[in-house]
């Protein structure tokens, strides 16, 4: 089934999100309070929602922003495959958003015919988006607006829901499937956890797209990898804006 599927109509994913304000501190009295409430239902015997708020705040879309959302696709030149990969990054959540919204909007505007594919997208990606968009008055792309319909009609393919096999007792990160499937990866790569300290302490937004648009990448690699296929070789793979090949 997996290898009946056209990977030319379909767009790989992924997010980059962090806290909507740097510290617990910065939030409203209002949101102070409301972090509070959510930190007692994360962790019971945490007394200290401050620090809580600077690990977990932004896997929250209430309490969280979108930064970065890089895209690739895949194209076929002289009966190779190659990805080109794009990304949305600006501390302006409404601007990646809007941009993201674009390219879905005029491109990828067909749920029966196209998709999108990422890691853990059901659970955490998609929802996300979504309500963020919602937040700033964005209407949802049709790709991305589920409401109401059955899970057949819902183009969306994920690569830990695959891995699952019907399986819903644990989560599979990305990194692990990779080194799995011996997938080449980064060693000098930031993680997940590290996204928000290297966005408010170091400011460095351009190191979380570099780090998002290798989560891309290897969401790509790992289908081949699903499909029997070989994978993809760094002259294989370009970056929008970047001159040189990836």
């Amino acid at each position: 089934m997996l290898n009946q599927l056209k990977l030319k109509n379909a767009l790989f994913f992924d997010i980059e999100c962090v806290p909507t304000v740097e510290k617990f501190e910065d939030l409203t009295p209002e949101f102070q309070e409301l972090w509070a409430l959510k930190a007692k239902r994360i962790d019971k015997e945490n007394e200290n929602p401050a620090a809580l708020y600077s690990q977990k705040a932004g896997i929250y879309a209430e309490f969280g922003k979108v930064i970065c959302i890089s895209a690739g696709i895949l194209v076929s030149e002289g009966g190779s495959p190659k990805l080109r990969i794009t990304s949305f990054a600006d501390d302006n959540e409404k601007k990646v958003l809007e941009g993201f919204k674009t390219l879905l909007d005029k491109y990828f505007n067909q749920p029966g015919k196209h998709l999108l594919v990422g890691h853990n997208i059901k659970e955490f990606d998609i929802p996300y988006v979504c309500r963020r968009m919602l937040v700033h008055g964005i209407q949802l792309p049709a790709i991305i607006d589920i409401a109401g319909k059955k899970p057949w009609e819902i183009a969306h393919l994920d690569t830990l829901e695959l891995w699952k096999f019907g399986d819903y007792k644990n989560y599979t990160s990305l990194r692990l499937l990779a080194a799995l499937f011996d997938i080449p990866t980064p060693k000098d790569d930031i993680d997940g956890s590290q996204v928000a300290s290297v966005y408010y302490d170091d400011g460095d937004l351009e190191r979380i797209r570099i780090y998002c648009q290798k989560d891309v990448l290897t969401v790509v690699q790992l289908i081949r990898k699903y499909r029997g296929e070989s994978l993809l070789d760094e002259t294989e793979v370009t970056i929008a804006g970047e001159e040189h090949q990836a």
